[in-house]
């Protein structure tokens, strides 16, 4: 089996609606994402999947994330932007743009700071 991760990032503003502390007031963060996958075969050159394809998957889907104001997003509209919420809308839509064969989603990870990280999974 093999896992592959891969890296992206983002910058945005949000506050937490209904939250007690700093966080209730607006901010920003300059997220960290990462996405990992899992595969159990190489292709034929020794790869599980090509890396420049994952990351421009990624990419496509922060871009939607990048330099806005989270709360006013749609799918923020009814729920947090919360570094859960967020890994779960990108879990998600990661998740439905995979069509390599044999290839799983396993995990996406939003770290809001050096120190602070939530991960979403099935």
């Amino acid at each position: 089996m093999y896992e592959i991760l891969i890296k992206g990032d983002f910058s945005s503003a949000h506050n937490l609606i209904g939250y007690k502390g700093k966080c209730e007031g607006l901010h920003g963060h300059s997220w960290k994402v990462e996405a990992r996958f899992q595969k159990d075969s190489l292709n034929d050159i020794g790869i599980s999947v090509d890396f420049t394809l994952l990351k421009a998957k990624l990419k496509t889907i922060l871009k939607k994330l990048d330099h806005v104001y989270l709360n006013k997003l749609d799918i923020f509209k009814k729920q947090n932007p919360s570094a859960e919420n967020i890994a779960g809308f990108i879990y998600a839509k990661l998740k439905s743009s995979i069509e390599e064969k044999g290839l799983i989603l396993k995990s996406v990870s939003v770290w809001e700071s050096d120190t602070s990280c939530a991960t979403y999974y099935e």
